[in-house]
């Protein structure tokens, strides 16, 4: 019996193993359908299945025979929920979009049938969207969207475009994302993995010798953690791949294993990069080349970035001998936090006579085919990468990932282009991680309160990889005040990190914020005040002076509270890095007498389509739409990865160089065009046609004051200068469950100009809601023996919903950047640094109970107010 899939009689095949989502996907073609967490927890997959919202993931896809089935093509792009998500933004990646606007879609019309055109709350809108999640964390423009698609203000096409460049495509399903890429004929790939900590393989075997087998060990064959690579097979279809996978026999020869944080300090512990090639070959999660440090057994560190800093070391000491009350000195930890975007690590690889083609989910096209072209030996010219869109990634899909090597390797083998894509629970276990940290803070003032002496002690938690520079981190905050600064590294038999979102940030300021909040009840200061006395940052102490201001920090409560429900108020200050890409490229093509932008950079949602369209366009004075952008493919000219705050302060620059050299070049041709300033539609369109075939390419310009550093490996700079944010949370703690809820949060960021003002508060919305995921749910868990990831889904390792985090006003501080072409820096890293700090200070402040182990677990918060 067929199936009615979106208005059209469709065949339903009769196996009972296939999903729904995945016949709609790769029977049909019908990609709008997207699988994330595969166990229903998500609701990237959901389609109307006679009506009703359903997660296609878990229905058989036999079950769709003689039922009406509407997925997000079928909704045909005008529903007034899918314009309200472009106008007001509600997406990011846009992998969760098409699931939520089926979802909302029925919520809308329902409630409009029940309630007329009405205003939903926001609880009401969070209750009815709760299967859903996004990772990137636009949920505060979801909320408005679907509150204003219930008001009926969108059942009419809205006369402005969008903010977002490629927001009707990620509303419609029409965005295709690597997964979506796959040519037909494509095989399936399945990576086989480590079942041991520690082991060096012997052999690898699969029972079927033409089944297409290749080995992803080390040189040394040696496997150091639960969930490591060994080989991949494939096979033409997903259920054969995982069929076969099954029947591959490894042989190991056990070697002892240390997967315990503590364990692996003892002097007896087995070593996890024994020799002096394997230290040298360990893995790093820093973002920036990790800086040399010497290695003691399985701890490594300080390393070289590290500040001794004697005459605080002196004063510290005799302040703790002394019992000074003015030396605050406690440990503090956090959890490791896994990057899990929504969309998993995929690749297509297809080896062809003009070279090698890959549809990769990446942050890095550029950066990718340089290393692919590199580690397989080919001129760089035959690399093909091709990423049209990107579901996420957080720092987390930047290099040769696994399921690159595995596809690359496969399709070679097999003759036939071959998809590799990590189940979710690879995704939690391989594919990085923020590392878990313990540091120690202390923080001495003196008699007038001034800070006296700072000691930050921090060791990363990284399983096998390196990198720390949570201490590092703190030596820029607070003025010059003497202080050490150490960082260190434990390893382990676990997974490796990788840069996550302000690598490094999140950890320093909730140790350092949670120090410097103490200091002032010791010195029975108001905390703001104290950080504006300290802090010497001429652009913190602007937000500080804004924060006093906003009615949240004005009003909150004062002194001890009592009963279950008690509210409270807490702040965080933190800092990042200007960092850019002096690299960065963007090409300016005459095609048909229109206006074509291309540069291999990407767009993780951060919006740099839109950046790159309206600063040509600004520049020209063209009108709206005036530029077509092309990104994510290789074959155009070098841009920066969209990772490490430094893309649009990269791009942005290159673009308007690019329109300047265009203006220059017209004009060259038609005196008609002005030397600046808007130029005439009439005389421009003239212009264009007889340029056809002009092509001018514009570079990231120098800053006025030159950079900080020489131009580093990856197309990396520092700048002069830091952006600064101050994030005010509001909190609500039921101190009978042991429950913190963030209900309200005040984000001042400090960046410069902005260059896309509802596309860089989403971004700063999104990283409120991580950081309240850091500091009240996130907490990846392991087998104590084996250091197997016990969290390898989106039920056990929770990420927040619409329900979990609070609404957020965004305050831009624009000015101290004028130095930068462009004026503006990166947010995103900044953004989410202080969040989880400003929640554990609010907690404090609502209950009396200095939290200093992250996440607040319900067991903690209980432990701690007794």
């Amino acid at each position: 019996m067929d199936a009615h899939v979106n208005g059209h009689p469709t065949p339903v095949p009769d196996s009972t193993t296939a999903t729904a989502a995945a016949h709609l996907r790769d029977g049909l073609g019908l990609t709008g359908t997207k699988i994330a967490c595969g166990t229903g927890v998500c609701g990237a997959c959901t389609v109307l299945v006679d009506g009703s919202p359903t997660v296609s993931c878990l229905l058989p896809a036999d079950r769709l025979a003689g039922r009406t089935v509407t997925t997000v093509e079928g909704l045909g792009g005008d529903h007034p929920v899918q314009r309200a998500f472009a106008a007001h933004d509600g997406l990011q990646c846009g992998f969760c979009t098409p699931g939520f606007v089926v979802e909302a879609s029925v919520f809308v019309d329902t409630w409009r049938a029940e309630h007329g055109d009405t205003r939903p709350d926001r609880e009401t809108i969070a209750d009815a969207l709760a299967g859903h999640l996004c990772r990137c964390g636009a949920y505060e423009g979801i909320a408005a969207a679907v509150a204003a698609a219930c008001a009926g203000e969108f059942d009419t096409a809205p006369e402005e475009a969008p903010p977002r460049f490629d927001a009707l495509d990620k509303v419609t399903g029409r965005a295709r994302y690597s997964a979506d890429l796959a040519p037909p004929g494509s095989w399936e790939g399945v990576i086989v993995r480590s079942a041991l900590p520690h082991a060096r393989v012997r052999s690898v075997r699969v029972a079927d010798e033409r089944t297409p087998l290749v080995e992803l060990l080390p040189p040394d064959r040696t496997v150091r953690y639960v969930g490591q690579p060994i080989a991949a097979v494939a096979a033409p279809t997903p259920e054969a791949a995982r069929t076969a996978a099954a029947t591959v026999a490894v042989d190991y020869d056990p070697l002892p294993a240390v997967v315990g944080f503590d364990a692996a300090h003892s002097p007896d512990a087995p070593l996890v990069h024994p020799t002096k090639a394997d230290r040298a070959d360990a893995p790093a999660y820093g973002e920036a080349p990790t800086p040399p440090a010497p290695w003691t057994g399985n701890v490594r560190g300080p390393g070289v970035l590290s500040w001794r800093g004697p005459t605080a070391v002196a004063r510290l000491r005799s302040a703790s001998a002394a019992g000074d009350p003015l030396l605050v000195a406690e440990e503090y930890t956090t959890a490791t936090h896994l990057h899990s975007p929504l969309e998993p690590h995929v690749c297509v690889a297809h080896w062809q006579e003009n070279g090698l083609r890959l549809f990769v989910s990446t942050q890095s096209v550029s950066k990718l085919a340089d290393r692919v072209a590199s580690h397989w030996d080919l001129d760089r010219d035959r690399v093909h990468v091709v990423t049209e869109h990107v579901g996420g990634g957080f720092g987390a899909k930047n290099g040769i990932s696994a399921d690159v090597r595995a596809a690359v390797e496969l399709s070679r083998v097999a003759g036939a282009p071959v998809r590799v894509s990590f189940t979710r629970a690879e995704e939690l276990t391989d594919a990085g991680n923020r590392p878990g940290t313990r540091t120690r803070v202390a923080l001495l003032a003196d008699r007038d309160g001034d800070l006296a002496a700072m000691s930050v002690d921090s060791h990363g938690d990284g399983g096998v990889s390196v990198g720390s520079s949570t201490a590092t981190l703190a030596f820029l905050m607070y003025g010059r005040a003497p202080r050490r600064v150490r960082d260190f590294d434990v390893v382990t038999h676990r997974p490796p990190g990788l840069p996550m979102r302000g690598p490094g940030g999140p950890p320093m300021a909730w140790a350092l914020e949670q120090a410097v909040d103490e200091m002032a009840r010791r010195l029975g200061e108001d905390p703001l005040s104290l950080r504006l006395r300290w802090d010497g940052n001429v652009k913190r102490r602007a937000l500080y002076e804004r924060a006093a201001r906003t009615d949240l920090w004005r009003e909150r409560p004062r002194g001890p509270r009592t009963g279950r429900f008690r509210r409270g108020v807490g702040v965080a200050a933190a800092n990042w890095l200007y960092l850019y890409g002096p690299r960065a490229r963007v090409e300016l093509v005459v095609e048909n007498g229109a206006l074509v932008a291309r540069a291999a950079t990407q767009d993780l949602g951060t919006g740099i389509r839109a950046v790159l369209a309206d600063t040509i366009t600004d520049r020209l004075g063209l009108p709206g739409g005036g530029v077509r952008v092309e990104i994510g493919r290789s074959s155009s000219v070098h841009g920066t990865g969209s990772y490490g705050s430094r893309t649009t302060t990269s791009m942005g620059p290159a673009a308007a160089d690019a329109a300047d050299r265009l203006r220059s070049a017209l004009r060259d041709r038609d005196p008609r065009v002005p030397e600046r300033g808007p130029i005439d539609e009439h005389v421009l369109k003239e212009a264009l046609a007889a340029a056809e075939g002009l092509s001018v390419v514009g570079g990231r310009v120098r800053d006025r004051w030159g950079p900080l550093t020489p131009a580093m490996a990856d197309d990396l700079a520092i700048g002069r200068g830091m952006s600064g944010a101050v994030h005010v949370m509001e909190v609500e703690v039921d101190t009978l469950l042991g429950r913190v809820r963030a209900t309200r949060c005040w984000a001042g960021i400090a960046a410069g100009r902005i260059y896309s003002e509802r596309q860089a508060r989403n971004q700063c919305e999104g990283a409120v809601v991580q950081g309240v995921g850091q500091a009240l749910f996130e907490e990846r868990r392991h087998d104590p023996n084996t250091g197997a990831v016990l969290t390898d889904d989106l039920e056990d390792y929770r990420i927040p919903g619409l329900g979990d985090v609070p609404e957020t006003e965004v305050y831009f501080h624009r000015e101290g950047f004028e130095h930068v072409p462009g004026g503006g820096v990166g947010l995103g890293e900044v953004s989410v640094v202080g969040v989880a700090a400003a929640v554990g200070n609010a907690v404090f402040d609502a209950t009396g109970w200095r939290p200093r182990d992250l996440p607040l677990r319900p067991d903690r918060l209980i432990e701690g107010i007794r």
